[in-house]
């Protein structure tokens, strides 16, 4: 296991601006953590230092286990696709992470199966509509079996019908026993897919609590204003 996740006074800033203001937590194996908060809060650049693609300004990222890289993965908002069908998007995955020639394809189509795309495995990728592109992107992380996944925004552009079948492959992945992170500004989805927030406004961490606790009872008064709707600034 590559959990708990121990971020120690971890901050970051560009530009002359700090993005992330020093914060200190533990992630822990089992509950979905959502991080939530306003666009521009923060959100995505905090994932980001979590899984690695960025290293902070100050501060230290630790992972309990060994080769964490190769034991998470992270879908974006908006997947790239290979010049490449379904399927030899996700082999390509498989072939990036070492896993033998033989075992790739059978694994690549069972995660196809998974996702709900077996029939369009020979499809060229990037004539897939959004939704299952979003999709195509989660079986390739589901094909390297990850500890922990991050979603960064996952289905923010795309329509109620497509969100509904990325979050059946979300619930998939809980079911299957990875942790999941995930970064939205989606009330709504915050409460379906959520154990616990992590609320973050203007680069801060400013409230962590189960989710019922958090929509019922938030206990910051930025938190309060972003439940019932009100513009972050106001």
């Amino acid at each position: 296991m590559i959990l708990p996740l121990r971020l120690e006074e971890v901050a970051f800033a560009a530009g002359g601006r700090c993005i992330i203001q020093p914060l200190s937590m533990e992630i822990g194996a089992g509950l979905t953590t959502i991080i939530l908060g306003a666009n521009g809060a923060g959100k995505s650049v905090l994932m980001r230092l979590m899984h690695g693609l960025l290293s902070p300004t100050s501060g230290r990222v630790a992972w309990q286990g060994p080769e964490p890289r190769r034991r998470q993965a992270m879908v974006f908002q908006r997947p790239v696709m290979l010049r490449r069908s379904a399927l030899a998007n996700v082999v390509y995955a498989l072939e990036v992470a070492g896993v033998p020639r033989a075992e790739r394809e059978p694994q690549a189509l069972e995660a196809l199966k998974e996702v709900g795309l077996l029939d369009r495995a020979q499809r060229p990728a990037r004539v897939l509509s959004g939704g299952e592109q979003q999709r195509l992107a989660l079986a390739r992380a589901w094909a390297l079996h990850p500890e922990v996944l991050f979603l960064d925004e996952p289905t923010a552009s795309l329509d109620p019908s497509a969100t509904r079948e990325i979050e059946a492959v979300i619930r998939a992945f809980d079911a299957a026993g990875t942790k999941v992170i995930m970064a939205t500004h989606n009330l709504g989805q915050a409460r379906r897919l959520g154990d616990e927030v992590l609320y973050v406004h203007q680069g801060r961490v400013v409230e962590r609590a189960g989710i019922e606790t958090f929509f019922k009872q938030p206990a910051s008064a930025e938190a309060a204003a972003f439940i019932k709707g009100e513009l972050p600034w106001a």
